[in-house]
């Protein structure tokens, strides 16, 4: 018999027998025939047709796997695959007649294994109470796979990703059914492993010769994928097998690469973007961010991790390494896809979220706009008002809510110096740059301050910024932020409240979070907010009405600082509002952190300055569970370390 000829019955076979009948071991490869064109779908009769609404099954727990019927729904999906992939094999042979003999002898080898493959799980799920065709089988496989263009196209799509999943999912159940008591469904599985090996062992020999010289084998493999298949595809839903990969003949840099690789597998995804100079990028004239915002934004991307869910998606300007990844993995994080806009181009997706909407944000995502699903909150929009990412919000929410002790905007720097030496005799003044954020670009005057430096400060800054507010200057106690989310409707959510830390000057180092956020504070703070402030009642209810109103239109996050601060008798008061942020907060990064955290725990997050951190490993070891995570790469942060504490 000819290979073609046995490669014929399998594909366009009507009948399940014929296509099972194993081919001969020995047959010719004298006569390959002309190149066929790819049919719409294999041979099958009636009831193992494939199509797109094929039954996909959630593969059992080990405290299911005794129960008859739940093992042969799996075992008739499994089938289908090996099916399938036999169908798949015999088109490559088909349509590549030309391909080296070697290659096709390896395809023709594979091919009677998949035979071998779907007669195994036939006959065990029909041990199960099940037959082949009972339920309805997905054409994925043949969709992806079959419009392949030349045998590479085979290799990376069946053996490099498939296949190479199922050294993960067959070893993974192989153990699970053997530890259920069920030898007979183990046994097939683990041959089907021991074979798969050699599948993809053979795809790797394949995929070295036809690659692109001098790239690795990582880099090959991505870009020769075609969406919707990714590498993260690559990767069986089950615990990664090293080990099956090495035997198959894949590199170390491969396998670690793949490792923390990660894609969505079904949900559409919300693409995040961490922009963090968003106030910078709001300002009058064009931004020049100095070396500090830009090792801001660099070393500070991976704090995405702690706001978006695994499904998601991650735009980085630099990405971090895999080591670093595999650590972060490794302290329990379930990482996001990492991608570019240019990646992302004409996928389905289910929102775009960046820290801010500011002109750049709208910028880079523009040309995603038409991609993002009608249904969801988060689309596209144009840039914030500018005054929304400038003190200026903060004033008008005060003003909303008719709190008497407010600052006040000046644009003209005779009338900014007349406020705040009008003040000096009472208290000191602070003065805050319109568009500072975190406490920078604030200056604290008292008599002492000399007068020609302030009115420099004053004008420089309201040159480059277009105003100061001028405030007093308060004897902080405490500093906390409300954290909020506000959806297209006009509804607003508390989402819950931090303790912030700010230095001397009141620049932002870290968030304290915990379950109950009142055992955060020192007893006397805690009494006099809830006794006397009248805490919840201003945050849960009148600020969010006021926000209504301040911000209308806008959805997504926003965060409301306010501070505790002790009056002259040494009483308390309370400042309801220090400033409003139109946008994500590191404030709501550790309560999204507090989230993936172990229950009932505390937890700290700080931004350290890398220069001062002389031992980094004094940070490293921890985990989700408990001790300090660093999430951002040590090795290559410039400036900014980026700390997760759990149990603080």
């Amino acid at each position: 018999m000819q290979i073609r000829e046995a490669a014929e019955r399998v594909l366009f076979a009507q009948t399940l027998e014929e296509k099972l009948a194993l081919a001969p071991k020995d047959a010719s490869d004298e006569v390959p025939g002309a190149a066929i064109a790819t049919p719409d779908s294999p041979g099958r009769p009636q009831e193992l047709r494939i199509h797109a609404k094929g039954v996909r099954v959630e593969f059992p727990g080990i405290h299911r796997l005794d129960d008859d019927r739940e093992r042969g729904v799996m075992l008739h999906f499994l089938a289908n695959h090996e099916l399938l992939a036999a169908e798949l094999m015999a088109l490559v042979l088909l349509k590549f007649p030309d391909a080296p003999k070697e290659y096709r002898a390896g395809v023709y080898e594979a091919m009677r294994e998949e035979q071998m493959h779907a007669l195994m799980y036939v006959r065990r799920m029909r041990e199960c109470g099940i037959v082949f065709g009972e339920l309805p089988v997905n054409d994925y496989f043949w969709r992806i796979v079959a419009p392949m263009e030349t045998p590479m196209d085979f290799v990376t799509r069946l053996n490099l990703t498939f296949e190479q999943a199922n050294l993960d999912f067959s070893k993974h159940y192989a153990g699970l059914f053997r530890q259920a008591g069920d030898a007979a469904t183990a046994a097939v599985l683990e041959k089907i492993y021991q074979d798969e090996i050699g599948h993809v062992g053979h795809g790797v020999k394949w995929f070295r010769r036809w690659k692109e010289h001098g790239s690795s084998d990582w880099e090959s493999y991505r870009k020769s994928l075609v969406f919707p298949l990714t590498a993260a595809r690559a990767k069986g839903v089950a615990p990664f097998n090293a080990e099956g990969r090495k035997l198959a003949g894949l590199d170390d840099d491969f396998i670690r690469h793949l490792e923390v690789c990660e894609q969505s597998r079904g949900r559409t995804p919300v693409v995040h973007w961490f922009n963090p100079n968003a106030e910078g990028h709001a300002m009058p004239g064009r931004y020049q961010p100095d070396k500090t915002a830009v090792a801001l934004e660099e070393d500070l991307e991976m704090l995405i991790a702690g706001w978006c869910r695994k499904d998601d998606v991650a735009v980085l300007r630099r990405p971090p390494s895999r080591e670093h990844l595999a650590a972060l993995k490794k302290a329990g994080f379930e990482l996001p896809e990492i991608a570019t806009v240019e990646e992302l181009r004409g996928r389905k997706l289910g929102g775009l979220r960046p820290w801010a909407w500011s002109p750049d944000a709208s910028v880079l995502f523009k040309e995603l706009a038409g991609d993002v699903s009608p249904n969801v909150p988060w689309q596209w929009r144009e840039e914030l008002p500018k005054e929304w990412l400038s003190k200026e919000i903060g004033l008008r929410l005060e003003e909303v809510l008719d709190l008497s002790e407010r600052g006040k905007l000046y644009r003209d720097v005779d009338q900014a110096w007349e406020a705040i030496e009008g003040r000096l005799d009472e208290t000191q003044v602070l003065a805050k740059a319109l568009f500072s954020r975190a406490g920078q670009g604030h200056k604290r005057v008292n008599r002492e301050s000399p007068v020609d430096a302030t009115r420099g400060w004053l004008r420089n800054t309201i040159a480059a910024h277009g105003g100061v507010v001028v405030e007093p200057w308060l004897e902080r106690e405490t500093d906390f932020s409300a954290l909020y989310e506000m959806d297209a409707a006009g509804g607003v959510e508390l989402i819950g409240m931090t303790v912030i830390e700010n230095d001397a000057a009141g620049r932002y180092t870290g968030t304290r979070v915990g379950p109950k956020w009142a055992n955060l504070l020192s007893p006397e703070v805690a009494a006099f907010l809830h006794r006397e402030a009248d805490v919840m009642g201003w945050y849960q209810e009148k600020i969010p009405a006021a926000l209504r109103e301040v911000v209308p239109g806008y959805v997504g996050p926003l965060g409301v600082d306010a501070m505790v601060h002790r009056l002259p008798d040494g009483s308390l008061a309370l400042k309801h509002v220090v400033e409003l942020n139109v946008r994500m907060t590191m404030g709501r990064i550790a309560l999204e952190l507090l989230k993936k955290s172990a229950p009932n725990r505390l937890g700290r997050f700080s931004i350290l300055r890398r220069s001062k951190v002389a031992d980094v490993s004094a940070f490293t070891g921890g985990s989700l569970r408990g001790g300090p995570v660093l999430l951002n790469d040590p090795d290559v942060a410039r400036e900014f370390l980026a700390l997760w504490e759990v149990g603080v």
